[in-house]
């Protein structure tokens, strides 16, 4: 995941997440397990809050926080890309036309806009396919 370009604490964190049984945990756990401090804890879990790919919970029966993964939290991480997508895309859009499109910026703006909004396109398709190969998956219709 670090490679990837996720923060190594957080990917940490991440990974130890995954891999707990009930898929939650509370920071005394996080820190125990990964011998980190609780800060480092803190600030793994703020950044994963950021980019939606854990949540902060109450622990049932007490006031301590749990951090929990996502059920589907690829496919949420890649619906919020695509909610980035076009925010880019509009953007890129609005350059183009201050630019001028047949300028070389503005035609390398077009360029970029066209393949961000290919990828928008094939990342909406595939998005749709996996709740479909999830759904069939799990038994359930269609």
């Amino acid at each position: 995941m670090t490679e990837a370009g996720m923060q190594r604490m957080a990917a940490r964190v991440f990974a130890c997440l995954l891999a707990s049984r009930d898929g939650w945990l509370n920071s005394a756990q996080l820190a125990e397990r990964l011998r980190i401090s609780p800060a480092a804890v803190s600030g793994a879990v703020r950044y994963l809050s950021q980019v939606h790919m854990v949540s902060r919970e109450r622990e049932p029966g007490s006031r301590r926080e749990i951090y929990r993964v996502h059920e589907n939290v690829w496919y949420e991480a890649l619906l919020d890309r695509d909610q980035l997508l076009s925010r880019w895309t509009a953007t890129l859009r609005s350059g183009e036309e201050a630019l001028g499109p047949e300028t070389p910026a503005g035609r390398r703006v077009r360029d970029t806009h066209d393949f961000l909004e290919f990828m928008q396109g094939e990342l909406e398709g595939m998005l749709e396919r996996w709740r479909a190969h999830r759904a069939a998956r799990n038994g359930e219709g269609p």
